[in-house]
């Protein structure tokens, strides 16, 4: 009996929807971004990454690993200590969604 609870509890969270990002969410809330990274995603300063069509998965974590502060970096972590994990799935929905 076990078992088969197990099985349906694994079956209703992996078939649950997961939230959707939204990606003119995050265009809206990129403004903070672009002084370092560019208005689109693509920075004028060599030494910025680019965040325009980057994976949303990679963004995500790396915003995230700098949020805990798994990642370092004094400015990205300021930037992304007042994000809600809503805020982030939105950005990085929004720039995995320019090309």
């Amino acid at each position: 009996m076990k078992k088969l609870a197990l099985a349906l509890a694994t079956t209703v969270v992996m078939a649950a929807p997961a939230m959707a990002a939204d990606a003119e969410a995050g265009k809206g809330k990129s403004a903070m971004c672009a002084a370092c990274h560019g208005a689109n995603g693509i920075s004028a300063v060599p030494m910025y990454p680019n965040l325009a069509g980057q994976k949303e998965a990679y963004l995500a974590k790396q915003l995230k690993d700098f949020k805990s502060g798994t990642r370092k970096d004094p400015v990205m972590s300021g930037m992304a200590m007042p994000l809600t994990d809503a805020d982030i799935a939105n950005l990085s929905a929004y720039y995995a969604s320019i090309k």
